[in-house]
């Protein structure tokens, strides 16, 4: 089974935490060390970013991350050589995120196939047209047992959430506001009201809140509302000031998800 489903299928009632950040940043060759430190200080799931000169839905952070990846030399080639090299340690699910445009240039069977090689359970690639998916992507991706993920925004119609949901397995994105990433200080209204009615529509799939949360209220709220949350910003901050101490990093994370 692929790790993605066997993740949400043996923790139903579990509040997970996954984590993103920018391979080939703060350091090109800390990819390793992050995905394996996290993995062993209990993260369930681990977003692994493909830097990218022009990142439309990241905030200042990510975009700053993904620069100096670049800076470092960073590409798939060299990111799934890295990932192959630790593939037989790491246990949990593996999620690449990046736009298209890399992707293409690379070739989407082969992208599949490298993360077959490479231990990666799914992707997900935000400007990837529903469309494109169903015709093109999702076929090949199908083939390799690869999970493509799709967001939701508050924006997104019952009708395409509904869509979304029957024609993809693994778990939905659900972006907690239509704005670029960052970290935000609570979830107003509105957005709790967007939680509420996605849970009453009793979707299919799992799903796992991601943009903006940064504390215990935030954390909350999106563990509360679905099957867990995913931190980006914050994270890819952290790992940042401490030079890529990725223990470090955590445990600053850790305390400010506290308060």
């Amino acid at each position: 089974m692929n790790k993605i489903n066997s993740l949400f299928a043996n923790n139903k009632d579990a509040k997970l935490l996954s984590l993103y950040f920018c391979a080939g940043s703060p350091t090109l060759e800390g990819t390793a060390d992050v995905i394996l430190t996290l993995q062993r200080r209990g993260i369930a799931m681990i977003e692994v970013g493909i830097p990218f000169s022009d990142p439309l839905a990241d905030g200042p952070v990510i975009q700053s991350a993904a620069t100096q990846a670049l800076k470092n030399g960073m590409n798939l080639k060299t990111l799934f050589s890295q990932l192959a090299s630790i593939k037989d340690q790491v246990e949990i699910p593996l999620v690449l995120m990046g736009y298209l445009n890399p992707i293409l240039h690379y070739g989407i069977e082969q992208f599949c196939q490298s993360c077959v090689d490479a231990g990666v359970s799914g992707a997900i690639i935000p400007d990837l047209p529903f469309d494109d998916y169903l015709n093109i992507v999702k076929p090949v991706a199908d083939k390799y047992d690869l999970r493509i993920i799709m967001l939701i925004t508050p924006e997104t119609s019952e009708e395409r959430i509904r869509f979304i949901d029957d024609h993809t397995d693994g778990f939905i994105y659900m972006v907690s506001s239509a704005a670029i990433t960052g970290t935000q200080r609570s979830f107003d209204d509105a957005k709790q009201a967007y939680f509420r009615r996605i849970n009453a529509m009793n979707l299919r799939n799992p799903r796992m809140i991601g943009f903006g949360i940064s504390n215990a209220q935030t954390l909350k709220a999106a563990q509360d509302n679905a099957s867990g949350a995913i931190i980006g910003s914050k994270f890819v901050t952290l790992l940042n000031e401490d030079k890529g101490n990725v223990d470090t990093a955590l445990d600053r994370l850790f305390e400010a998800l506290s308060k």
